[in-house]
């Protein structure tokens, strides 16, 4: 095994491998163990302060990347920005480094520690540096050489995360699982309920909704953006076309072995890449080609820049010898016929102010050079113009808010036991994905009415699809007691990971609250 680390001691796998099982560890010696953690290291940079000690940018630029590459094993690829930011994970490695702060400086208060034994035992454990099943000093010795890492540091590392261990350990062992809880969770899983419920959509109470001028125009003013009309541009141009300047250019014959030399892959065959002598005449062809269109663009440019302050297309087009073209008034979802494809010329054109000149602009077409001969902003209309569209929208809006407030009055009279007609789900039983016939998916009701007896209510509705439903638990079936007392102390252990969980979570966000944390908001903000 340790010839197989010494032949790929360079490959990514046994990087990430080692990075993922042994870094982690050596992340926390840092943090724990006083090196840049007391507010003088790292340089004058921090990620952030916890209760007056420094997480320094290293350290958060380490647990960043380790993160990073973590993800990248997994998915086998380099992570792309969306799911970057979907998944936070600047935020998601700065806060693992709190949290870990956090626990460690709790751990005297528990009165934990970490034995010297304890810290060979976990080192002994670690497949990298086992040989035929058992530990080999030899090996641990040549894999922490390899990667640059002393046997104390590493040894330091591993004490910090056996203490961050132990601690979190420590709170989870103090979570139980009552006979309540036990029961609650019995009953849950094995009662059947029917409910009752009511339903309102938007469409359905559409009819209702009437709105004045006065309740028109404040949803207008809130809601300007979608009123807006685009904004519009009228152009005058003109266009460069690069090959009237092939005429007036030559290209030498280094120019060409140049041109040849840079773009040798065009001349790839079935047999290999031609000879320049072969493809000399294409290649001079090609070089001038892009030579003319260089010079093109400088001819333009310098034109441009040279009369730009006289706002004159005219004497641009004049000393260019080129003809001014026009396009009426144009968005950028509408564009004049002309300018059909020529996105870069729209973007372009609809950032001159009126009157300005504007460019050169390159396409496929030829080199623009434009003016705003006539520019629209974009503009909020009055009511009067577009009360139509403003209506329907407002209404649409109000339909929401009206079914809504209708379920929330039904929720009311359906908890204080009133007479309302209402239709029934039948009975069913307890599903984590939350399915609840005839009304949908939705685990937060489902959740809810699991926790009520027969006739009791939730105070307020729930929104599932696009309808709102305040319910009622008509009758509850309960399953056999004599059942639960079988098979209560085989639902406690099940129950009891998620009980440490929730009890370590709820430690963790205690000490968080309690704590001084000053965080450096420029490495966490998305871009």
């Amino acid at each position: 095994m340790l010839d197989i680390i010494r032949k790929k001691k360079e490959s990514f796998i046994i990087k990430f491998v080692f990075i993922v099982i042994v870094l982690s560890f050596i992340g926390t010696i840092f943090l724990v163990w006083g090196k840049g953690s007391d507010g003088t290291g790292g340089g004058g940079g921090y990620a952030a302060k916890v209760n007056g000690s420094k997480i320094t940018l290293e350290q958060y630029q380490n647990a960043y990347q380790r993160i990073r590459n973590m993800y990248q094993q997994i998915y086998g690829q380099s992570i792309p920005p969306e799911m970057e930011k979907m998944l936070n994970l600047k935020k998601v490695a700065l806060d693992n480094l709190i949290d870990d702060l956090l626990v460690s400086k709790q751990a005297k208060s528990l009165g934990i520690k970490v034995s010297k034994e304890e810290v060979a035992s976990s080192i002994e454990a670690i497949p990298m540096f086992q040989k035929d099943g058992k530990f080999s000093f030899d090996q641990y010795q040549q894999i922490l050489k390899s990667n640059r890492i002393t046997a104390k540091d590493f040894e330091e590392g591993q004490k910090a995360e056996l203490l961050i261990k132990k601690t979190r350990q420590s709170i989870k062992d103090k979570a139980v699982v009552t006979d309540a809880d036990a029961l609650a969770q019995f009953k849950k899983e094995n009662d059947t309920i029917d409910l009752e419920y009511v339903g309102y959509s938007p469409a359905e109470v559409l009819a209702e909704v009437k709105l004045n001028e006065a309740e028109l125009n404040d949803y207008l003013q809130k809601n300007q953006n979608d009123f807006k009309t685009p904004e519009k541009v009228a152009l005058s141009y003109i266009l460069l076309d690069p090959s009237t300047q092939a005429g007036k250019t030559t290209v030498s014959e280094e120019e060409v072995q140049t041109f040849y030399q840079k773009n040798i892959d065009r001349w790839q065959s079935k047999d290999g890449i031609l000879p320049l002598n072969e493809v000399r005449e294409k290649v001079r062809l090609e070089a001038l080609k892009q030579k003319s269109a260089k010079q093109a663009f400088e001819l333009a440019a310098d034109t441009l820049y040279k009369n730009i302050k006289s706002g004159d297309l005219n004497l641009i087009a004049g000393k260019l010898g080129l003809k001014i073209q026009e396009t009426p008034i144009f968005t950028a979802a509408a564009p004049a016929p002309a300018l059909t494809g020529e996105t870069t010329v729209i973007k372009k054109a609809l950032e001159l102010k009126q009157g300005e000149l504007g460019g050169p602009v390159e396409t496929e077409k030829g080199i623009y050079i434009l003016k705003a001969r006539e520019r629209k902003p974009a503009t909020v209309p009055p009511l009067a113009e577009i009360k139509a569209a403003v209506e329907e929208k407002a209404r649409a809006a109000k339909a929401v808010e009206l079914a809504k407030t209708k379920a929330e009055d039904a929720a009311k009279q359906l908890t204080a036991k009133a007479a309302l007609k209402t239709q029934s789900t039948g009975s069913f039983g307890f599903s984590e994905k939350g399915e609840i016939p005839l009304i949908g998916t939705s685990p937060e009701m489902a959740e809810a009415v699991f926790k009520l007896s027969a006739a009791q209510a939730p105070a307020t509705p729930f929104k599932v699809g696009n309808r709102w439903y305040a319910v009622r638990v008509k009758t509850r079936t309960e399953a056999p007691k004599t059942d639960f007392e079988k098979t209560k102390e085989e639902l406690k252990k099940k129950m009891l990971p998620k009980k440490q969980e929730e009890a370590l979570n709820a430690w963790t966000k205690e000490l968080r609250e309690k704590a001084k944390i000053e965080i450096n908001q420029a490495l966490v903000a998305e871009k």
